[in-house]
């Protein structure tokens, strides 16, 4: 295949993708206005936000196995055409149980990772994967542009007009990707590999250290992508529309910094790239941690009062600097598994995709027992931050001691 094909087949894909991840956080906006309707407390509200990703973090395994047995061209097609259903239906919902069903339906457009990661990875040389797959996974911009377009419906039109239009983009979308995709490239082996045969990964413990990072990388840019809009409403007051469009600076960013951590990763390593994100995260989780704080200090004259609190424009650039960080630490879990499982990035690729779906699905829930339970607000980063510790120490272990950090290379002689 030509170079301008395979650069026509990663930009429909790449903006398939994007379409799908929008869809994907819808409720991460017009959850605010359902919440206010419906009366939902905090945990309820992270429920609703994070049903979707439930069903997105489940059938990224398989469809990431099928993507691999019948060709990810085919299983993209089915992805965009069937879940526009119930994207279109979620607009009459008006119980919470309604939301939550509908919600697990169209939450299968979030495995569309599954199905592309693996599709793009095989029309490009083996030293140009980290980018190709970099530069996909760069639609998870999709998270801002539904903080851009579904705001603006919502202030002329009501909650109601943004499944309807998400679904016209869906179907859309699949005619674009229809005419400008291509088939599979065959296997180089020549042969399928059965279910039992791809699920032996299962074994590799590398397998599970980058389940443990891309739950992190991918489920803290996930939830922190449906929670920030209401953070920024009810921490600093603002409108939806200006707390969207803050928010945006977090997952905006997170997506189009994919592709830079894709060619970081070719360039010095997945594992250098890996190390630096995390300690990068670490440091923005503990700045973002500190709650508003009041001291009081009893002087020999009157007492002095201090106030803490982190303003809103420090706050949105912590964010961004966060957003790049989980962006380049995606691209560098997947460079890892083209790199370790270049045969196999289908199934691979779902069970850690499952891995960071899990992850966004349950920190949102995290995020609201833990606001009802003690009304802290960072208490998210909070979290964040000490599981950010456990993939420091994780990495240390394992790999930090045996190897360089700099992304050089072991000489044989030196190697252990």
């Amino acid at each position: 295949m030509s170079a301008s094909n395979r650069i026509a087949v990663l930009l429909v894909s790449t903006w398939a993708f994007t379409v799908c991840f929008a869809v994907w956080m819808m409720f991460g906006v017009t959850g605010i206005p359902i919440r206010t309707q419906l009366g939902l407390d905090a945990t309820q509200f992270g429920l609703l936000t994070a049903t979707p990703v439930l069903t997105g973090a489940l059938f990224r395994l398989p469809l990431g196995i099928w993507t691999d047995r019948f060709g990810g061209q085919r299983i993209m097609l089915l992805l965009l055409i069937g879940c526009a259903i119930p994207v279109w239906l979620s607009a009459y919902a008006t119980a919470f149980w309604q939301f939550l069903l509908l919600g697990l339906a169209l939450g299968l457009v979030g495995a569309s990772f599954s199905v592309g990661t693996p599709y793009v990875a095989r029309f490009f040389p083996k030293e140009q994967r980290g980018f190709a797959m970099g530069f996909f996974g760069a639609g998870t911009t999709g998270a801002a542009l539904n903080m851009f377009v579904a705001p603006f419906l919502i202030d002329r039109y009501g909650w109601e007009m943004v499944p309807k239009v998400y679904a016209a983009g869906l179907i859309a979308t699949a005619a674009v990707f229809w005419i400008f995709s291509a088939r599979d490239p065959t296997r180089s082996d020549g042969a399928s590999p059965s279910i039992t045969q791809q699920l032996t990964v299962l074994r590799d413990p590398r397998v599970w250290k980058y389940c443990q990072y891309y739950s992190i990388v991918f489920g803290g840019f996930t939830a922190l992508s449906i929670w920030m809009p209401q953070y920024f409403k009810t921490e600093y007051g603002f409108s939806i529309a200006q707390a969207s469009l803050l928010a945006a600076c977090f997952a905006l960013p997170g997506g189009a910094f994919r592709a830079l951590g894709g060619w970081l990763s070719d360039r010095f390593g997945a594992h250098a790239v890996t190390w630096w994100v995390l300690w990068v995260a670490w440091i923005c989780l503990f700045l973002l941690s500190y709650p508003k704080t009041e001291l009081i200090v009893h002087t020999v004259d009157a007492p002095l009062r201090f106030g803490i609190a982190l303003p809103s424009w420090f706050f949105t650039g912590l964010l961004l600097i966060l957003g790049i960080a989980f962006a380049c630490g995606m691209a560098s879990t997947f460079k890892y598994i083209a790199d370790d499982f270049p045969d196999r990035m289908g199934a691979v690729s779902g069970i850690v995709g499952m891995a960071g779906g899990f992850g966004g699905f349950l920190l949102p829930i995290m995020f609201g027992a833990l606001l009802d339970g003690f009304g802290v607000n960072s208490s998210c980063f909070m979290l964040l931050y000490g599981i950010v510790a456990v993939s420091l120490m994780l990495s240390y272990l394992t790999e930090v001691r045996r190897a360089p950090i700099m992304g050089e290379k072991i000489s044989p002689q030196a190697a252990p």
